[in-house]
């Protein structure tokens, strides 16, 4: 059985075919976020705090790290800041993290002072990468992102996104890292552009469990992007590439309608145990909506056994 494993300094997840979804926090990510980068550059971390502690307490399992600001400050080192940004988010929750950059001297710094077993966030096809992240994968033995496009960038054509995944996993054997470590991003194409979208990858995540026997991931927003009410396409998504084999993905758990979509297909697929997480997350809206039904019962008790019995004596 496949299984990726991760840790921090006190707490190890499992991510594998019959081990729960594992939801990984995206929003420690400056991208697109101009206020947080500005924030970082000028060394303000509040927002990445807050980000973290909420992350976890809505439920993700592994938190994305990315320091990526040069969009707002193209001179800014981005190993240093990676690096600080890692040392100050695993000194306030206890999740595993998943260190983040296309820069690979900024994977090295974040490796370098990550505690427990990390994700690297990610490695593609092109030659030039795997020469340049697959040893620091083997150095650290750490399991890393595999993104399925290379130098011929990406393919329409969900075979070819295959091939590059398998081209990857062969050549991460021959640094001694087994399938167990590579966790394949199939790429996920926005379903407005691309009618075959939720298709293809639904297909490509059986063939990559089936053939290659890799766990995946994928950044599961990218499939509604561009649409309106993303997220509730987003909440219908993320279950059926659950049911298709996908094990894990980069989302922003503070939605509410994604997480209890998450749990939900978990429960279905019969990774949530007894549906002890089910039942722990929806405890108090349980409670409460019973409480409820039994006012409302008590309240009108009386007037429906009356309204009975006066049908009873008619007949």
């Amino acid at each position: 059985m496949t299984r990726t494993v991760l840790a921090s300094a006190t707490k190890t997840v499992l991510m594998g075919f019959d081990q729960p979804f594992c939801v990984i926090g995206e929003r420690i990510n400056p991208t697109g976020r101009k206020k947080l980068a500005a924030e970082m550059v000028e060394g303000n971390f509040e927002t990445v705090k807050t980000d973290a502690i909420a992350q976890v307490a809505a439920g993700a399992l592994v938190l994305d790290v990315n320091a990526g600001v040069t969009a707002v400050d193209p001179n800014m080192s981005e190993p240093p800041l990676l690096r600080q940004t890692v040392e100050l988010v695993q000194s306030l929750v206890d999740v595993p993290l998943s260190i983040d950059s296309s820069v690979p001297a900024a994977l090295a710094a974040g490796l370098e002072v990550c505690r427990g077993r990390p994700l690297v966030n990610s490695v593609t096809g092109e030659e030039d990468r795997l020469e340049a992240i697959l040893p620091l994968i083997k150095k650290y033995d750490v399991p890393v992102v595999a993104i399925s496009n290379d130098e011929s960038g990406i393919s329409e054509d969900p075979d070819v996104r295959f091939e590059v995944a398998r081209k990857i996993v062969r050549h991460a054997a021959d640094y001694g890292i087994a399938p167990h470590d590579i966790v394949v991003d199939p790429l996920v194409m926005p379903i407005g552009a691309m009618a075959t979208a939720g298709l293809q990858v639904f297909h490509l995540v059986r063939r990559l469990r089936e053939e290659l026997k890799v766990n995946t991931t994928c950044g599961a927003s990218n499939v509604s992007f561009g649409l309106p009410n993303r997220h509730g396409i987003n909440a219908a998504f993320l279950p059926m590439a659950i049911a298709s084999g996908m094990t894990s993905a980069i989302m922003n758990p503070i939605r509410p309608q994604e997480m209890d979509a998450v749990r939900a297909a978990n429960v279905l697929m019969g990774t949530d145990k007894d549906c002890r997480s089910w039942i722990r997350n929806n405890r108090d809206q349980s409670s409460a909506t019973a409480g409820e039904a039994a006012a409302q019962i008590a309240e009108s008790g009386g007037r429906r056994r009356g309204g009975r019995e006066g049908r009873r004596r008619a007949v």
